[in-house]
């Protein structure tokens, strides 16, 4: 089998030239080859980071790369999807637009990142990345406009460590991680005691 040497960005930017109109999963699937699940993390992240604003969007690229990461948790020696998936298309014009807007990015993270902290990229690392992937593919999915930004970067991150084995990146990954589960439970911790505010309040007034 010959191996598919070209860096992921210009993968990418090849995808965007193809002939025909649509741009299938499926296509996805055999153009990232031996690069596997990190590859489509990272595709999948990227892609829902730049298009969460429009409504629906993230639920439809959330549930292929829910898919995804399940199987990375379970440690799924062949990556499967379902045909139906397989066939979800996009509009290659478009694709080729958003792409374009992190493509200079990606190519200088691509030159400074190299195989590195082994120990986060083994088994362990990679179903405990699953895991934490799969719950942020459930918030992502979200109908909360830009509350997608956060999980969808950090998909995109522990894709780009997975597929370049690259520790740092990885490590990157889980502080923005820890960082976006305190916000979170801030946020959660002030709505709960507004909310219970506003019940005395009212019960109050009654």
């Amino acid at each position: 089998m010959t191996i598919d040497t070209r860096p992921f960005s210009q993968v990418l930017e090849d995808l965007g030239q193809g002939d025909s109109s649509k741009l299938t999963l499926d296509e996805l699937v055999r153009a990232f080859g031996e690069r596997g699940i990190g590859a489509l993390m990272l595709f999948l992240g990227l892609l829902s980071a730049v298009v969460g604003a429009i409504p629906g969007s993230t639920t439809i690229i959330g549930i292929p790369m829910l898919l995804i990461v399940v199987q990375l948790a379970i440690r799924r020696d062949e990556l499967w999807l379902p045909r139906w998936a397989l066939k979800e298309s996009l509009d290659r014009q478009s694709f080729r637009q958003r792409i374009g807007k992190v493509l200079k990015p990606l190519r200088y993270v691509e030159r400074i990142s190299r195989p590195r902290l082994p120990f986060l990229t083994g088994e362990v690392s990679e179903t405990l990345i699953g895991v934490v992937s799969t719950v942020l593919c459930l918030l992502l999915m979200l109908p909360l406009i830009f509350f997608n930004l956060f999980p969808s970067i950090i998909i995109a991150i522990f894709g780009f460590g997975l597929m370049q084995r690259d520790g740092v990146a990885i490590l990157i990954g889980w502080l923005i991680a820890a960082g976006f589960s305190v916000f979170v439970w801030l946020a959660w911790e002030g709505v709960s005691t507004a909310a219970m505010v506003s019940w005395e309040w009212l019960n109050g007034l009654f």
